[in-house]
């Protein structure tokens, strides 16, 4: 199947071509190209990576490999991603402020119950007592489910997932420290990761994305 991405590239270089401070940033900040530069050419591209030609201050060419990670789902994906990519290099190198947060945003509702779940169903299986003789209407459920499956897989899918959130947590405050949130916001985006996970630090993520983008294309 051919690359959706790599069929359109000459049009994409041509494009580009004409942004070559971005292509530099690029060359710089992904590329780690460390000599100074008169500038750079895209030469080819394709979902998976870049490659950019750079022309040395000593007028020597050095040719960089830049990965795209993670890999674009087609062409409507370049436009957003390279804008993304244009900020972040940009910000890596000095050129750009990172957006700040300033707001917290809820997940979508789905995300948000399937958090809930997880820490009701889970802990539910894993240790709600059924041994008792004349057990409360919300333990007949655990009788039940106890007949067919001992409580040893809930432990375990519960303790992997407080594990997993925790991980997700640390992700998250590298991302509000790095964007400014300040303490009260930062707590509550650490607090709802530990309790619903994904959806949160995934919608913080487009926010900062959407964020980016909108001030690239402010300044062009």
């Amino acid at each position: 199947m051919a690359d959706p991405v790599a069929e359109k590239s000459g049009f994409l270089k041509m494009y580009m071509s004409g942004h070559p401070d971005t292509l530099v940033a690029y060359a710089k900040w992904y590329g780690k190209v460390a000599e100074p530069m008169t500038g750079a050419e895209m030469t080819a591209i394709d979902t998976k990576s870049m490659t950019l030609t750079c022309t040395l201050k000593d007028k020597s060419k050095k040719v960089v490999v830049v990965t795209i990670d993670p890999p674009l789902r087609g062409y409507d994906d370049v436009k957003p991603r390279l804008l993304e990519m244009k900020a972040i290099s940009q910000e890596g190198l000095g050129m750009l402020k990172a957006p700040q947060i300033t707001s917290f945003k809820w997940p979508s509702t789905g995300g948000l119950l399937f958090g809930i779940w997880l820490y009701t169903f889970l802990p539910y299986g894993a240790f709600a007592p059924t041994t008792t003789a004349s057990p409360a209407a919300w333990l007949l459920p655990a009788q039940l489910i106890r007949r067919f499956i001992s409580p040893l897989p809930f432990k375990i899918a519960f303790g992997f997932t407080v594990v997993i959130h925790l991980l997700e947590g640390m992700y998250t405050l590298h991302l509000c420290r790095k964007h400014n949130a300040g303490f009260v916001l930062t707590a509550q985006y650490w607090l709802s990761t530990i309790i619903v996970g994904m959806p949160i630090w995934k919608g913080l993520r487009r926010r900062i994305q959407k964020a980016r983008i909108d001030s690239v294309m402010k300044i062009e």
